[in-house]
């Protein structure tokens, strides 16, 4: 394997003797990460050459089929005489991640190619159009009668799929029992006691439920109206040009709760491609206040707060308390947020993503450290200490080597005819770029490039007004660009630095769309995750999507 950095062959035992310090897991100064000091990614191709002892001691020749001519396919290929010898197989690139925990990206060159030639190869197709009822030309009584029938695996297929309003509707009469007008219109759902609906498989109504085909007043009394999802308390609004709640999760496997920021019953999102910044920014608006108002409490700031959300000038009014309370407290909580977009299950019972589809994001404060069992302390974990030990044991200073390695990058087949820039879009204060290694194979990434204090930003309390908004725009876009590529399904999360903390950490938010082909299995629990095109194509297929998006 090459490391063009190095203009080097590396070997694995040239790693298992340099990597580590003979007799002892003590890691030499070659940390595992693309980011280099010299501003180029360490990038490895594997160039395949060898043998294969031929170790089978009998064949199974099978008749296959045959060709249009009555040529017959047979099975002899399956079955050499000899040993196997590979000279000249697929070149495969290796790209460590810059940071070590998340592993390292593999990237075929030959699929690579083709997506290098056509970036707009890189889509997903939008799902067609499908009516049961309309492909079997059903009357509304036989329709009735089949939807009624239908065995459960493929009531789910039908809930998930159906981009027929009516056919929902009668789908959903079948698993649970409805309160309806004068006018026949529904108005709620009928309980067996307090807090149980009369719903017969509770699945099958949330996959109804969560289809963006079926009428919206449906959505509402089944998953969306305050209260029909349960007793979750309502402790913040935002509705400016939009309308936001801010649920209270108490029951959370995230000890003293966590919030939700779901986006209202009469403001109905169920696509990122209807998202406005209104709509974004009320979201985050929520996350940032309560993390701030939680910091203050937690600080013993003196907080008397008006019984509303707060305006931009007083949330940064208060921000900037909080900052100073911070650096002072000795304390080091770290902030945590989250994004599930998209909910999807399959005939086989399995569910594929998020709990519902409303647009919704989570977020809460983490400690610094907790009791154990035996009464003694242990670190509390945050995603974002991933990204500091990387800085402890980088050597230098990691960001400002990552930036430069992302602004200078070079393509990864080194092509000097095509697009070799990573960046997608980027404004004074974030860059919205593709990571050198995904491991999503859409993965983006937003870093906040600004500075506050003479120091990089870390986390959203660091933030002011107008870093916030750069951020909030950001993620906006990068959920914009990927519902023009069709991704439905998409991961967002946040690695946030301490509070009170300075080791040059920025702020950084990763993307990770969920492909129909690719959805994980033993390659990715290992960290190695396999892409079908080179990372400045991606960044090419984004960058025209912005041309599409008002």
């Amino acid at each position: 394997m090459v490391y063009y950095d190095q203009k080097v062959f590396v070997s694995a035992t040239f790693l298992s003797k340099n990597m580590f310090l003979s007799g002892s897991s003590q890691m030499t100064a070659m940390l595992r990460t693309c980011v280099t000091s010299t501003g180029k990614f360490r990038v490895g191709v594997h160039r395949p050459s060898y043998a294969v002892r031929n170790l089978r001691d009998q064949d199974f020749l099978l008749r296959l089929g045959t060709l249009p001519d009555g040529t017959v396919v047979d099975n002899q290929a399956n079955f050499p005489s000899g040993d196997v010898r590979e000279t000249e197989g697929r070149w495969i690139y290796e790209i460590p991640n810059a940071f070590p925990c998340h592993g390292a990206t593999y990237i075929d060159s030959v699929w690579a190619a083709a997506r290098a030639e056509n970036p707009g190869l890189i889509q997903i197709e939008p799902p067609p159009e499908c009516s049961l009822s309309q492909s079997l030309g059903l009357s509304e009584e036989e329709r009735r009668s089949v939807l009624d029938h239908l065995p459960l695996p493929l009531k789910y297929a039908l809930a998930a799929s159906s981009t027929d309003p009516e056919e929902l509707i009668l789908l959903a009469h079948t698993c649970c029992r409805m309160e309806f007008n004068g006018e026949g219109q529904p108005v709620g759902l009928k309980y067996l006691r307090p807090g149980k609906a009369d719903i017969d498989d509770f699945e099958l109504f949330e996959t109804i439920a969560n289809n963006p085909h079926l009428p919206d007043q449906y959505k509402e009394i089944m998953v969306l109206r305050p209260g029909v999802q349960g007793n979750s308390e309502i402790i913040g609004r935002y509705a400016e040009d939009t309308h936001v709640f801010e649920y209270l999760r108490r029951n959370s496997y995230i000890p003293w709760g966590h919030y939700a920021a779901n986006m209202a019953h009469d403001a109905v999102r169920y696509r990122t491609s209807d998202l406005t910044f209104s709509d974004i920014r009320g979201l985050r608006h929520l996350y940032y206040q309560r993390m701030i108002v939680t910091l203050a409490e937690r600080f013993g700031i003196n907080l008397d707060l008006p019984k509303r959300s707060l305006t931009t000038d007083e949330l940064e009014s208060l921000r900037r308390k909080v900052l100073t309370a911070a650096e002072q407290s000795g304390q080091h909580p770290a902030t945590l947020w989250g994004w599930n977009f998209g909910y999807d299950f399959s005939g086989s019972g399995y569910r594929l993503h998020a709990s519902h589809q409303m647009i919704h994001q989570q977020y809460a404060l983490t400690p610094e450290e907790i009791e154990t069992t035996d009464g003694d302390a242990m670190p509390s974990y945050s995603c974002g200490d991933q990204v500091a030990e990387v800085i402890a044991q980088y050597g230098g200073d990691f960001f400002c080597d990552y930036l430069r390695c992302i602004r200078e990058n070079k393509r990864t087949d080194r092509d000097p005819a095509k697009e070799r820039s990573l960046i997608v879009h980027e404004d004074a204060n974030m860059l919205l770029f593709v990571p050198k290694a995904q491991t999503s194979q859409w993965e983006l990434q937003l870093m906040v490039i600004a500075d506050a204090d003479g120091q990089p930003i870390g986390n959203v309390l660091e933030a002011d007004a107008a870093v916030r908004e750069s951020i909030d725009r950001g993620i906006l876009l990068a959920q914009h660009i990927f519902a023009k590529l069709g991704a439905r399904m998409v991961t967002s999360l946040e690695y946030s630095k301490r509070i009170g903390i300075r080791n040059g950490q920025r702020l950084l938010y990763a993307f990770l769309p969920k492909l129909p082909w690719s959805m994980g299995a033993f390659s990715e629990a290992q960290h190695r995750y396999i892409s079908s095109h080179f990372p400045e194509d991606f960044a090419t297929a984004c960058r025209r999507q912005i041309e599409h998006i008002q």
